[in-house]
């Protein structure tokens, strides 16, 4: 279900950015239900209904008030079909120049480049409109689709730390990956690493199978 008429904050060849209303609970639903998409954020169970309604909406809702460009957005193909969410969030401290990048992508649509592609769109706004120092990401260690996607998009690996989340994850004792991209490693990048680069719709393509970075079940 599409809910084109909430604001967009960002649009790419093939996706566009908006904010999340209350109507989108299904569309979460739908997303978080899918075992493979939770497989290494919730060991692949689903999120309950009453959760989505009564604490991701809001949690998403609160976040659009109180920062200014940053927050979690539904992303949707130009034909309004829901695909999935980015967030690009303040870090620890609720610090908005140390920028959480994260996704999340029905399975139907991975493997083709929009895990890289929004990515991307976000990366370039953060340093260019939004003042941001400091893209930062997690993904299970082994998860080597995520991971692929945020090295395509420039971010490199810092540590990779035990995972401390509550959840049975396959191979949590592998640990979590920690990849950052500075603003002065991001202005150094060649072409390849920036939006201008070749590939589908202008975009470097994504790993065949990226589903979402993350190293925890974050809304």
């Amino acid at each position: 279900m599409s809910t084109r008429g909430s604001h967009v904050v960002l649009n790419t060849p093939r996706l566009v950015m908006r904010q999340f209303t209350d109507d989108d609970v299904g569309n979460l639903l739908e997303l978080n239900g899918d075992p493979e998409v939770m497989r290494y954020l919730t060991g692949g169970a689903p999120t309950p209904r009453e959760e989505i309604r009564d604490r991701l909406i809001p949690f998403h809702l609160s976040v659009y008030e109180r920062f200014d460009g940053l927050g979690t957005w539904a992303a949707e193909s130009a034909a309004g079909e829901f695909l999935g969410w980015f967030h690009f969030r303040p870090g620890p401290g609720d610090d908005a120049a140390n920028i959480d990048l994260g996704y999340r992508l029905r399975r139907a649509h991975w493997g083709k480049g929009y895990a890289t592609e929004g990515s991307l769109a976000l990366i370039e706004k953060g340093f260019t409109r939004l003042g941001a120092r400091r893209v930062f990401a997690h993904a299970m260690a082994v998860n080597a689709a995520s991971r692929r996607v945020l090295e395509k998009c420039g971010l490199r690996l810092v540590r990779t730390a035990p995972y401390e989340g509550t959840w049975p994850v396959e191979c949590a004792e592998h640990g979590v990956a920690e990849y950052e991209l500075t603003r002065a490693a991001w202005e150094a990048l060649p072409a390849a690493g920036r939006l201008d680069s070749p590939g589908p719709a202008g975009r470097r393509t994504a790993a065949p199978s990226a589903q979402a970075a993350g190293g925890s079940a974050a809304p």
